[in-house]
Parts: structure tokens; sequence; C-alpha cells
């Protein structure tokens, strides 16, 4: 017997042309702002925070890995007894998280505080990845999924553009610290606009989900979790140790690098916007192209600043339109039923490569030095490539086509 999507609850009209409800889609996307910022920013203050809290700046690199890592181990449980709760205020309690956890990283000065914080804001971080996209395509018709996907995810775009740099550029003004607590501001602040914009969806009652084995036997959800390991590793290695990278090409601005990725990321996710409901496939390979290109830029002639920015560049444009087309195919196979346990998985898969990436990225930096970084991201970014053109019911030309 074949395996279907599960499409069955919470379904919004067929209507492509129904109006997008750009309030709720946008707390969701400041939503998926904070997570990322909060995931990514130790990467842009690794000299501050080594200093700060006395050791040396790859275990401050390891503070990515803790956020990803306890994501990855909260995702699926975590998701599984929110079932129970209702949907707005699930959302609103791991914001709140975020504000709490947020708040006691600003005020540590211990390693260890500070490492326990960053492993239970990740706790929030896999519950919260695990319902924006399901409660993005549960608020749209299922034409319109690519295009409210790319709407939310558009908050790592608004965080790689500006938040990171914005906050590396703050923790060298005033501190480090001050990002932080800004964040646990921001945090705080979505609980009551969550509360405000978001539409309230019931608890989900145990009959109205399908168990995660049936889930992950859908077509194609396996082929996507692997592309999402694959591309996470890769961009992790690398991105996570963009400062040392940056210096030892000679080019010590790493808020004008990060800068660089960030803006570059406005183009991706804009596109995305654009084509992901018509062209997912071709769109998912060009992303993934355009990663190796950069990557081998990187590799080749990073010490000459016009390669090094206009690779980082590249990469930043790609990378800004992958997690929204990856996403957008999940839900396109597990149906919007099914989404919220299908990004759960996704969101564990994301955050193992995160720290992955970060993790390797850092024995790497120890031992063969940064200019390694890129050699070892081209090669998985190679695989994750083969692996979109060669399992081509996994990635369809377009998405959108299943409620």
């Amino acid at each position: 017997m074949s395996v279907t999507p599960f499409s069955t609850i919470d379904r919004p009209p067929a209507a492509a042309d129904v109006k997008l409800p750009m309030l709720g889609l946008l707390v969701l996307s400041a939503a998926a702002f904070t997570d990322v910022m909060t995931d990514l920013l130790p990467a842009g203050l690794l000299p501050q925070m080594g200093a700060a809290l006395h050791v040396p700046e790859a275990q401050i690199g390891y503070l990515v890995s803790a956020f990803a890592i306890a994501s990855a181990a909260a995702a699926i449980p975590v998701t599984a007894i929110l079932r129970r709760v209702p949907r707005r205020a699930a959302l609103a309690a791991a914001l709140a998280g975020f504000a709490a956890f947020d708040a006691v990283t600003a005020a540590s000065s211990s390693y260890p505080v500070t490492f326990a914080a960053r492993l239970l804001v990740g706790v929030m971080g896999g519950a919260l990845w695990s319902m924006l996209a399901g409660y993005a395509a549960r608020m749209v018709p299922a034409a319109r999924r690519g295009r409210a996907i790319a709407i939310v995810l558009a908050g790592i775009t608004l965080a790689l553009c500006v938040g990171v740099p914005a906050g590396t550029a703050l923790a060298s003004a005033v501190g480090w610290r001050s990002s932080f607590a800004l964040l646990a501001a921001l945090a705080l602040l979505l609980v009551g606009w969550v509360r405000w914009k978001v539409p309230a969806f019931p608890r989900e009652v145990a009959a109205d989900h399908p168990p995660l084995r049936l889930v992950a036997a859908l077509p194609g959800i396996r082929s996507v979790l692997l592309v999402t390991a694959l591309l996470l590793t890769a961009h992790q290695a690398v991105y996570t140790y963009i400062a040392p990278f940056a210096a030892r090409a000679g080019f010590g601005r790493t808020s004008l690098v990060l800068l660089v990725f960030g803006a570059a990321t406005v183009a991706g996710i804009w596109m995305t916007g654009l084509l992901a409901d018509r062209h997912l496939r071709s769109m998912l390979c060009a992303a993934l192209a355009l990663i190796a290109v950069a990557m081998l830029g990187l590799g080749l002639a990073a010490s000459i600043p016009a390669v090094l920015l206009i690779s980082v560049a590249a990469w930043g444009a790609a990378f800004g339109a992958a997690p929204a087309l990856l996403q957008a195919a999940l839900i396109d196979a597990s149906g919007a039923a099914a989404a919220d346990i299908a990004t759960s998985m996704q969101t564990t898969v994301y955050n193992i490569g995160i720290a992955a990436g970060s993790l390797a990225g850092g024995l790497v930096l120890d031992g063969a030095g940064p200019g390694t970084l890129p050699w070892v991201s081209i090669t998985l970014v190679a695989g994750a490539l083969e692996t979109v053109t060669g399992r081509r019911s996994a990635f369809p030309a377009r998405t959108g086509a299943k409620p």
C-alpha cells in the first residue's frame, strides 16, 4: 500500500487568490529572526565572548553547537508534548523561553552557566522551529504555501542581513552583552504580538496526528532531510568561523563580511518568494551549485578582497533561498496536517547539521587551519546537489500542489 501525505486538518480555503495574513506571517518571521540571531550571534562575537568568559575562540564556537544539539534533541519529543497545548500558547511559551535564557546569557560571566543557558534556549529553538512552517502552511491555501513559508523564513534573511552584522557592530561599540539583552527584550515583545495577531489554532487530538514512522516513510521525506543535513553541515563549518577565516585571508572586518553575506540573502529569499511555487527543483539546484562555486572562490583566492566579498555574496544569495525551498519541499511531501511532525524531524536534522558543522569546523580550525574550511564545505554541497538531481520525485518542479 502506498503512503500518501496527510492532509485532513486545519485546511484553509483552496483559492489561490486568498489574501495572505501578513501580520500573522510577519510575527512568525520575527520569531524566526529571534531564533537565528540567538543561534548564530556567538559566531560574530568569538573574540569578545572568549575574552569575557576566559576560554579560547573555538569554545565560543561550541556555544553554537550547544544550541544546535539541544534543538536537535528536543524537536521531536517537545513537538509531541506540545500537541496537547493550543498552538498559540505553545508559540508564546517558546518565545518567553528565548527571552529568559537570552537574558541569562547577557548577564553570565561563567562559561558553564552560559553553556547551560545555550542548551536550554536550544530546547526552545527546537520547539519553535517545529511550529513555524506548519503554522504558516495552515494559515494559507496550499497553492500559496511557498510564498507564505518564504515570508516566514525571511526572518532568517533579516537576521543574516541586518541582525548578526548589527549585533557584531553593537558588541564592538558597547559590549557583547547588550546584543543578547536586546534579543531578550525582542522575544518578550513577540509574546504579546503572537497573542495579538497569530490565529489561535486549537490543540490537536491524537486521531489527527499520523505516527512519526508513517510520516518518515512518505515519499521524498528522507531525501529532503538528507539534503538538509548536508547543506547545513557544509554551511556552518565555514560560517561559524568566518571571523578567523577572514582574518587569515587578511580581511579583518568581520562585520563587513557578515553584512555582505546577509545583504545577499535578501536576493535569495526574494527570488524564492517569487518562484518557489513554480520552480522548486531548478531553484534548489541553482542555489546548491552557487554555494559550491562560492566555496571554490573562497578556497582558491580569499586573500583577494574582491574575490572574498563576491564569493561571500554568492554564498549568501544561495543560502538565503535554500531553507525556504527545503521546507516547501518537505511540506509538499508531508501535507499540511503532518507538517508539524515533518518539520520537527527537519528541525532535528537541521540542528544536527549546524552542530556537526560547528564541531567539524572547530576541529579543522584547530588542526589544518581556517583555509581548509571551504574545501570541507564544497564536498558536502556536492553531495547535496547530487541528491537533488538524482531523486527528482523528492523535489518536484513546483510545490504547493497538495493540500
